[in-house]
């Protein structure tokens, strides 16, 4: 299943919203610097969906706030 991201790196919380079925808001305390804040994206997504965090992969936009990543079902 493909999922839309939009990511808001460097905030004062962590945190996950669902806006549609297939589309989150997600907030990262981590900064947008050496891949950090796409890391902390995946490890809340796979909590917020009960999936390890390492079966979650990030499809596009590794460099920007507009992403795209693949929950296995």
């Amino acid at each position: 299943m493909l999922i839309k991201l939009r990511v808001h790196p460097g905030s004062k919380k962590n945190a996950v919203e669902r806006m549609a079925p297939d589309h989150f808001e997600v907030w990262v305390k981590a900064p947008a610097k050496n891949g950090l804040a796409n890391r902390a994206v995946l490890e809340l997504m796979g909590a917020e969906l009960s999936v390890p965090a390492k079966r979650i992969r990030l499809i596009k936009g590794g460099s920007s706030p507009s992403k795209i990543i693949e929950v296995p079902i």
